[in-house]
């Protein structure tokens, strides 16, 4: 199993969910996340890493 993480661009925010875009398949559909489950500062253009089935901001 690959346990790499996954980095992902919030491409919009729309309500209680958020787009995200892997950046390893851009041309992937975006993935429908709830904002719950995502960092509380986040904004368009935001970069996150999604390891351990946590997202946090990417540095």
């Amino acid at each position: 199993m690959d346990l790499k993480p996954i980095y992902f661009l919030v491409e919009a925010l729309d309500g209680d969910y958020a787009r995200l875009r892997r950046e390893d398949r851009p041309a992937a559909e975006p993935r429908l996340v709830a904002r719950a489950l995502l960092p509380g500062d986040i904004r368009e253009g935001t970069r996150l890493k999604f390891e351990l089935f946590e997202y946090t901001i990417a540095e």
